[in-house]
């Protein structure tokens, strides 16, 4: 083992805990347990030994929520009720996942359609991929988790699971919680390191078959390009997710949803509302009733049941935040809110009319700002929100089913919001970047397909 390192709280950057990091070493006896237990057919775990495991894990995931959450609160920075939140979404998910494989099955293929085919059976199985690497984020340090090692535990791949770096704590917990629950410790293994050199040398690894990663675009296609023959993967990173508002939009109803998409988790989502295009029409009456909102969000420690929105993972994304900010407003922008308060704490900010090739207006912000544009027709809007080289989810919000059937279809998306916010999702239902917002389909299972293969097989009848 490397040397120890300091888990801190994000808000103040005070000392959770000093826990042990992985070394060359130990990587190698992890990948090499994982690669063993998927060559011994015999002692793969059977259906019923893994549904009862995942059962058990979520009970007992289910009597430690307060746990958990002040974990991912303190680790993570997000507001302890959303951490909550986010708690039992990850019992659902391991629920999901047992009740999955009642259905994870295989088919069968029609024969006797030729004169060739004739006299055969054929019907195929599904079987695990192999090793898994699971390489994860901070914003979400329990439930990204759980959708990377549940589905690898419900198909029967070994998994090997790094997290991000500043939140290490929750998969440790869970990890030891699935022990607890019967999985085999080799079935579920954690990597802790801050070297970036040794998460590479695991997702390359020829012995993994599989890279789940959850992070930057920027790392993650890299990795992709270095993977070994034959290894897949799924990539989920970030946009900078649109929202159009009609001008039949009911301003009463909407900034609610729009300010929880923007400034949940201080807008540290791959989802988070960021570009929101208003009619001119409605758009100085918005502008000032979504001020009046975020003015009152309760910024603080996360710890404390009432806040709202809390820190951001670092000093330096606070400063890269406020950094951005300031190059928008120089180029003309009209900026609400947006002072630092902390080291890691950011008052919420609405930047209206930033440049279009101002970095909020390009990139994703990752922070609690959104920005505001107006537009006459919605085609034009549209045709903006659609130019940046990533796309994730999006929304509209409107009372007429026009403008909201023509941004539905017409925005680039892997999924559209009508009337409801760009971060909405729920733990069953499929989830995807499209172009460098990602490759591959998430969710549970959607993931236990891509972490199996299907293999066919034939019968001949005897003449």
């Amino acid at each position: 083992m490397s040397q120890p390192y300091q888990v801190v709280q994000a808000y103040d950057r005070t000392l959770i805990k000093e826990i042990p990091a992985d070394d060359a070493a130990a990587l190698e006896a992890k990948v090499d347990a994982a690669f063993r237990l998927i060559k011994n057919r015999d002692g793969a775990l059977k259906p019923y030994h893994r549904s009862a495991i995942l059962i058990r894990a979520a009970a007992l995931l289910g009597e430690r929520l307060d746990t958990f959450a002040r974990l991912i609160a303190q680790e993570g920075g997000k507001p302890l009720t959303d951490a909550r939140i986010e708690a039992i979404r990850a019992v659902d998910g391991l629920r999901n996942a047992a009740e999955e494989i009642r259905n994870f099955a295989g088919r069968e293929i029609p024969m006797g359609l030729t004169p060739a085919s004739d006299g055969r059976w054929a019907f195929t199985t599904r079987e695990p991929i192999g090793v898994v690497a699971a390489i994860s984020a901070f914003n979400h340090p329990l439930n990204l988790i759980v959708h990377q090692v549940a589905p690898a535990v419900a198909v029967g791949c070994p998994v090997i699971v790094k997290p991000a770096a500043p939140t290490p704590l929750s998969c440790l917990e869970l990890a030891a919680l699935l022990c607890e629950a019967g999985l085999p410790e080799p079935w579920c293994q954690t990597l802790v390191t801050e070297d970036n050199a040794l998460s590479e040398r695991l997702a390359t690894d020829p012995r993994i078959a599989f890279l789940s990663f959850i992070g930057s675009a920027r790392v993650g296609w890299y990795l992709r390009s270095k993977l070994a023959p034959g290894t897949r993967c799924a990539l989920e990173h970030g946009g900078a997710a649109p929202v159009m508002v009609d001008r039949s939009a009911r301003l009463d109803r909407i900034i609610e949803p729009i300010v929880k998409g923007g400034y949940y988790h201080a807008g540290q989502v791959c989802v988070s509302t960021q570009r929101i295009f208003v009619h001119n029409d409605i758009k100085a009456e918005f502008v000032e009733r979504l001020a009046s909102r975020v003015r009152a969000l309760r910024v603080g420690d996360p710890l404390l049941a009432d806040t709202e929105v809390g820190p951001l993972i670092l000093p330096r994304e606070a400063t890269r935040v406020s950094n951005w900010i300031d190059e928008a407003v120089a180029a003309g922008a009209q900026l609400i809110g947006g002072r630092r308060r902390s080291e890691t704490t950011l008052e919420p900010a609405i930047l209206v009319e930033p440049a279009a090739d101002a970095k909020v207006s390009q990139l994703e912000i990752f922070g609690p700002v959104t920005c505001v544009y107006g537009f006459e027709k919605l085609d034009d809007a549209i045709e903006i929100a659609n130019s940046l080289p990533f796309a994730f989810q999006a929304s509209v919000f409107s009372t007429d089913i026009e403008p909201a059937l023509r941004a539905a279809q017409r925005l680039d998306a892997s999924a559209v919001m009508v009337n409801d916010h760009t971060a909405f999702r729920t733990d069953w239902m499929p989830f995807a970047g499209r172009r460098q917002s990602g490759y591959g389909i998430g969710g549970i299972r959607p993931t236990m397909n891509e972490m199996s293969e299907e293999k066919m097989i034939v019968f001949r009848q005897a003449d």
